[in-house]
This record gives structure tokens, sequence and C-alpha cells, in this order.
């Protein structure tokens, strides 16, 4: 044996790979998405609430701080033309952009800028150097403001810094503490791989894989350069047009927020010197920043990012219509910039309107336009609306401050989730306005008006499920409050089976409109009387807790479109899926949990629950591992994992459980079913709920899972 000491640890980059689960075991299923969040890597105790820290925080002072800090030029990075508002704007913006809302993951929610991979990502080169910036302030104002406001707070201030009227603003992000290692970025082993690595065909960006936003690996968009770096606005727009839809943006706001985030700052590639390692990738002695030049600081003229060099703008640190001056007054011809990057440049511009040296305001130099720049007066649509814009600045400017608002507040859902002095006061289509409902009234009364109705435990069960389980806590949208379950798109998907539905909910609505109550909370009450109901069939009686106070949202308060990525499309805990996919049903059962924020220990609880209640699609057998199916009991584990049983695939997705001794069938499953007995760590979880003592347990939180999920979207408690 080898006397040499060895860490013992498996860790870092290397991390003795060969020695790890997945490596020995790849088709294991990892659990891990589900429990990364975990209060140990929080560093406060669990009595710690961000929203009781916003109340102590002077919000005036910290906005006039930010102001201070735009024109605070510090020897260690300098700013461009003495003004960070620029690196402030893209520091916000980048980790804002990241957002897509297939999934609703991404965003600058949770402040995962912080973090790798997008931390190090070759678009986010140096705003490393901006969250520095902001140390001082974060350090000041403490656990009163978390990261993630305050990078956004400081994009916002810096528009406010160089003239523009912003719409609003509103505090409510609170921090994570490690990577969001849920989201998938893309396949790529390399950053800024070709786009044909995620696009199928180029000429249809429609064609990029769902439910990825951007078209190169480690972009928030797409290449400034050209599709994989070869410059032909027209083609580089149907790319825009795709990345900024999938973002949850229009052509008016696309164009808005090229125009206005490209207004002020500038983009850098002055030189071609090397730079060092990103964040992740320096050593210790850089501690935490990345990119750095061997030489020392460079000068604000000096620095690379994208390796183009140049101001979109002949003043760079106003908010005016320059942007737009310039498309329309100059014709533009194809340029390297000293990093070697294609930049468009105009011919024959006047020496007014070109723009001053960010070191030295003597010399002055070309503005530049990326290619995407370029798509706005090149593609028709974009073009008629940056005439509009031109012609009308305060339009353009209106239109921009909304589609800032928008993009920094996209993924903090409805307003009850935004705090502060700054709150617009109008309510936006895209927040998914729900009004307040009554909650004045006897909710016993009307659980017994509903109990008088006669519908089965299955149908109050899965209606109300069904519309809860929509919620996503990764941008917040979706659930039961609103009971948007009634309104089109939702009320037609095919996995909440129309016409059983409209049958419900025709029995509920009288019941609600006599209440003079939401249906929102009808349709909950109605679930937590179908569990109640289930459990008493199993001897135990128990009163479901119900919570008071939703709105029923109505069509003007619902952009249909962005409810269409909401359809769920595959429900593990219903044993159904709308189609075959490439993905696993087991990775489909943890992605739909991890949406909905449960663990890995609800998840099994509320399947194992829900089987035995019968809420299966269109009244899927499989799973029903019980002779007494619609009463709440731990009869699934108890037979999941009784070894007087045995195993055997039948079909695709299907597997027959039969009597060990005599071989006659028994129960039907389905992969997921069988998950809970073949995963070690799920099984763990299934073995408590089917041991003798476990009854009350199982039922306990089974109940505690279940409002879980019908309060998920209750921000106003």
């Amino acid at each position: 044996m080898s006397k040499t000491a060895k860490c013992p640890i498996m860790h870092g980059s290397h991390a003795r790979e060969e020695q790890t689960n997945s490596k020995w075991w790849p088709k294991t299923l990892n659990l891990d998405i589900l429990h990364q969040q975990d209060v140990k890597t929080a560093p406060f105790d669990t009595s710690y609430s961000y929203k009781a820290s916003l109340a102590s925080l002077d919000v005036e002072a910290l906005k006039q701080d930010l102001h201070h800090l735009m024109t605070d030029e510090q020897d260690w990075w300098p700013a461009d033309w003495g003004h960070y508002g620029g690196l402030m704007i893209r520091l916000a913006w980048h980790s804002a952009g990241s957002y897509r809302l297939a999934d609703g993951r991404g965003g600058a929610g949770h402040g995962n800028i912080r973090f790798a991979p997008l931390n190090s990502w070759p678009d986010n080169a140096n705003l490393d150097k901006a969250k520095r910036l902001l140390w001082p302030l974060k350090k000041k104002y403490g656990n009163a403001v978390s990261w993630a406001d305050l990078i956004i707070l400081a994009g916002t201030i810096a528009y406010e810094a160089m003239g523009l009227k912003t719409f609003g603003f509103g505090f409510g992000r609170e921090d994570i503490w490690h990577p969001e290692k849920d989201v998938y970025w893309g396949a790529e082993s390399e950053f800024l791989a070709d786009s044909d690595n995620r696009i199928e065909d180029l000429s249809q960006p429609e064609t990029l894989e769902n439910p990825l936003a951007a078209t190169h690996m480690g972009l928030i968009y797409v290449n400034p350069e050209g599709v994989n770096g070869q410059p032909d606005p027209l083609k580089t727009a149907l790319m825009v047009r795709e990345t900024f839809a999938r973002m949850a943006m229009d052509d008016e706001e696309t164009v808005a927020l090229a125009a206005g985030g490209h207004t002020v700052g500038k983009a850098h590639g002055a030189s071609q010197e090397a730079v060092g390692a990103e964040p992740e990738g320096a050593g210790l002695h850089e501690q935490g920043l990345g990119w750095n030049k061997a030489n020392g600081t460079p000068q604000a003229n000096q620095a690379i990012t994208s390796g183009l060099e140049g101001a979109w703008t002949t003043h760079p640190t106003q908010w005016d219509n320059g942007y737009f001056y310039m498309l329309f007054n100059y014709e533009w011809e194809l340029k390297k910039s000293p990093a070697g990057a294609w930049q468009w440049e105009p011919i024959g511009i006047k020496d007014e309107d070109k723009t001053p040296d960010a070191t030295d305001p003597s010399i002055k130099h070309n503005p530049i336009m990326t290619d995407a720049d370029m798509a706005m007066i090149k593609d028709p649509i974009y073009l008629e609306i940056s005439k509009k814009f031109y012609d009308d600045p305060e339009y353009f400017s209106d239109v921009f401050a909304r589609a800032w608002f928008k993009l920094t507040h996209r993924d903090m859902g409805p307003k009850a989730c935004y705090f502060g002095p700054d709150v617009p006061k109008e309510d936006l289509i895209w927040q998914d306005p729900v009004p307040v409902g009554r909650s004045d009234y006897d909710a016993n009364a009307l659980k017994k008006a509903i109990a008088d109705l006669g519908l089965s435990i299955s149908d109050m069960v899965t209606t109300a499920w069904n519309s809860a389980r929509t919620f996503r806590g990764s941008d917040k949208r979706g659930g039961a409050n609103g009971a948007r379950l009634q309104l089109a798109p939702q009320k037609d998907w095919v996995g909440n089976e129309p016409e059983r539905l409209e049958r419900i909910l025709n029995a509920l609505r009288p019941v609600a409109e006599e209440f003079n109550v939401s249906l929102a909370d009808v349709i909950v009450l109605a679930g937590n009387l179908g569990i109640e109901q289930a459990a008493q069939a199993g001897g135990r009686d128990l009163t479901v807790p119900f919570e008071k106070g939703r709105g029923d949202a109505s069509a003007d308060m619902t952009d249909a479109d962005s409810f269409d990525v909401l359809e769920p499309v595959h429900d593990g805990f219903r044993n159904w899926k709308k189609s075959n996919y490439s993905v696993s049903s087991a990775e489909l059962l943890l992605d739909r949990s991890q949406l909905m924020e449960l663990t890995a220990p609800e998840m099994t609880v509320l399947l194992g629950g829900l089987r035995v209640i019968g809420v299966n699609m269109e009244g899927d057998a499989r799973g029903q591992f019980t002779d007494r199916l619609g009463t709440l009991s731990n009869d699934f584990f108890v037979n999941l994992v009784d070894m007087a049983h045995s195993w055997h695939p039948h079909a695709e997705d299907e597997f027959h459980i039969c009597d060990r001794a005599s071989g006659a069938l028994k129960w039907r499953a389905s992969e997921v079913d069988l998950l809970f007995g073949s995963n070690s760590i799920l099984r763990s979880y299934a073995e408590i709920y089917a041991q003798d003592d476990s009854f009350d347990k199982f039922i306990d939180d089974f109940v505690a899972a279940w409002c879980k999920v019908m309060n998920a979207d209750r921000f106003d408690l």
C-alpha cells in the first residue's frame, strides 16, 4: 500500500470521477436537484426572513449611495468615461437575461450570477468586477438587501443616473447560496461552440433545442458577430427574434431592449493581449476574480470582454436617441476590431458624431454596431419599429423603461412578491394578476355544500391537483390561485381531461356563486374534502388545513399565449405522459417535482397517496397497489416493498406485479411506480412509509405536502 497521503474527499474538477456513483452506475437517478438549496447551504438560521429584513432597509439612502457609486472611480478597475453605469447595467442585464420562458429557470431572482457557471461564462467577462464594486454597499446594508436585489437595483439606478425615467422597482429577490445545478444550459462541452450543436436547422431558429433560449453555450442571447460568427443581419434577426421570444419578449420589446441596452456603455476588445482564466479557473491569489491581465489593471480603453471594441453612440453615458440617430444617418461597413472580431462601423462619419475615448477624451473613435444591431434596420419588422422609436423618442423611452422592468422582474412572480416604495401601481398582464378573493365566509358551510354535490373523491382531488400542479417555483407562475383552470388555454389541455373537467366545474360553479366566493377557493376546498373523505375511509378523521382568500382571474387578466409553456405534458403523479420523450419518465418526474419545489420525501409521499386515492389519468390502473381504491392509506408502499411479490417487465412502460407463490397477476406498474422500490434512496423513504408504525406519519406527511402544493402560489400569506 502506498504511504503517500491522499485526500479522502472527492472534490474539484477531477474529483476522482471514476470513483463516484454516477461513474460506476451512469443510469442511476440523481436526486440532487430536489435538495440543492437545502437549508444547510444558507448562512442563516431557520428564523431568518428576507421579507422582514427588507423592512429595515433605508431605500432612499441606498439609492443615493448607488448614484454616488456610478462616478466614484476606483483605481483597481477604472470606469469608462469615469462612469460605471454601463458596467452596472450589463451586470443587471446579464443577471436577468438568462431567464427563459419554457421552464422559468435562469433570471435574476436568486442572484445565481454569483456562482458557476454563470459567473464564468464568456458573455459575463469582467462582471465579477461590477459585483466587487458593489461590495462596499452590500457590506454597509448587510442582510437588509440581497445580492439579487442589489444587482438589479444598481442597473436601474445606472439608467436613472444617465437620464432615463425608469418604470419602477420591486425588492423581494431572495439569494441562494449554492449554484442552481438543476438548470440545463446545454450539452456542449465547450463555451461558444457553434450553434449547430443546439439548433437543428440554422435557417429555422425555432429548431433551437428546448428549453434553451441562447444560441451558444456561455452566451445570454446571440453571437454579436453573427450566426456562428458570420455577419449577416437578416439571419441574425431571425435568431434574435427566437431568443427574445423564448425570454418572453415581443418584437417591440426586443427592439427597445436592443436599442436601450446599447444607448449607453461600450463593448471591449481593444487589445489582443491574452487575459487570465475566468473566476472559477483562476488561481487562489486572484481571490474570486478572473479575466485579469498579467501586467496589471488595464486602463478603461484597454479592457477585453466580447472582443468587439467601441461604443454605439456619441454620448455613451447619457440616455438619448443617439442609437437610432447613428443607425439611420450613416451607411455601415464591416470591419475587424483590434481583437479581431467582426463589427460594423459607419462610413464617412462626422467628427462631432464620433465617440470620445473611454480613457482619454481628446481621442475620438468610430461608433460600432454588432450584427444584431444591424438587424434592427435590416429586418423589415424591426425596421418599422426602429423608425417609430427614432421619430418618437418619448415613446421609445417609455417602451424601453417598461421592457427593462419586465426583463428584470419577469421571474419574480406576481406583485404580491414585490416590496418597496417604487413598486408600480399598474397591473401588468405578464405578472399574471389575480384579484384578492373573499376570506370572510364560513368554510365549513361551504365544504358541506360541496359534499352535497356527490362528486367522487377522485373528481375532487384530481381537479384540485390539476389546478395547483402548474405552479413552478422557478419564476413563481401557475398554481391554483386565479382558477385559470377554467380559462383558455388550460381548460382545453389534454392533461386536464377537458370533458371531465367541464362536468366537475359545472357542478362547482353554482356553489361558488351561491356563497359569493372564488371558484379557486372552491376547487381547493373540494380537493381537501376529497382527502378528508379518503382518510376517513381508512379510519382516520382529519381536517385538511385550508387558507381562504383566493381570487378568480378573468380572460382579460390572462396572456393565453404565455400560459402555453405551463401546459403539463407529463405528470408522474398521475402516471401520465402526453407522448413519448427522449428523457425517461423518472427524470420527468424529478423535473416536475423540482419546479413544484418538492423535496424527495414530499414527492414520495404525494405520489404514493395519490395512487391509492385514484387520480391516475383516465383511470389508468398502473400503480394502484391497493384493494381499497379511494382510501388514503400507505398500501402503495406496503405492497411495493412486499417480498411476497415479484416484478416482471410486460410492455413498454408497463410491469406486472405478481404473487410470488402462485404467479397470479396482482397489479400493474409503470417505470415511475417501480422507481420507488428500485432506487436505493427512494426505497429508503418507501420503507419508512410501509412500516407498521408509520400509518399516521404517512397521513400527516401526505396532508402537509398536499397543503404545500395547494398554497405554493399564495404569496399573500
